[in-house]
């Protein structure tokens, strides 16, 4: 699958991308920087410019008014999106303005309403999200904590297995974090929900197959 590469304004804990033919790389605002000190010419810059403070030479610019109702790294999801891209990866979009953390959270979950695939990077972690009839899948050689969260008022059907904690059939809320702090204990482990939508956040050394 052809993969749709985002790098916003947030905190830069480092680029490990190698876009290959039929990829999309998309700046969002200060995320140009970030490509160019990569060495990485974006396809599409987009945003109001207000963190950038310029607007960019780029034969491809969106530019954005900065009244408006949506992010710059959620523009740069809709271009995704419009041009069949199912895949997303986002650097550059955690760390920083906490506000803009969450919303990128809550575009996890927009991303996977589209039937698409979003993986929120920071420095250590990665923040991925499944919805109803989904499952995420990991080697045994995985190390580390794991924790699941209900994005939804409730997500039900949850089924946790191979885990240090394991559930069956439960019910997650967005107002009780029982599957904070989960951990891999060396066995192939999964995680899948009925109804609702769930937010997954693991090592980033993963072996994941979803």
């Amino acid at each position: 699958m052809k993969k749709c590469y985002i790098v916003g304004a947030g905190e830069n804990f480092g680029l490990n991308i190698k876009p290959e033919e039929g990829d999309l790389v998309i700046a969002a605002d200060a995320g140009y920087k970030i490509l160019l000190d990569a060495r990485i010419t974006p396809d599409i810059v987009v945003g109001d410019f207000d963190t950038l403070k310029y607007v960019p030479d780029h034969p491809n610019v969106v530019k954005l008014s900065p009244i408006k109702d949506v992010t710059d790294t959620w523009e740069a999801v809709t271009i995704g999106l419009k041009q069949g891209y199912k895949e997303f990866h986002l650097y550059g979009c955690m760390g920083g303005r906490v506000e803009h953390t969450v919303a990128n959270i809550q575009l996890l979950s927009h991303i996977s309403e589209e039937g698409g695939k979003g993986y929120l990077y920071d420095e250590k972690n990665i923040l991925t999200s499944i919805r109803s009839g989904e499952f995420i899948t990991f080697d045994a050689a995985e190390e580390g904590f794991i924790s699941v969260f209900s994005l939804t008022d409730k997500s039900s059907g949850v089924n946790i297995s191979g885990l240090k904690y394991n559930l069956s059939e439960a019910e997650l809320t967005n107002r009780f974090p029982l599957g904070v702090s989960n951990e891999f204990v060396g066995k192939p482990s999964s995680i899948s929900v009925d109804n609702g939508t769930l937010l997954i956040i693991y090592p980033q050394n993963h072996l994941t197959k979803s």
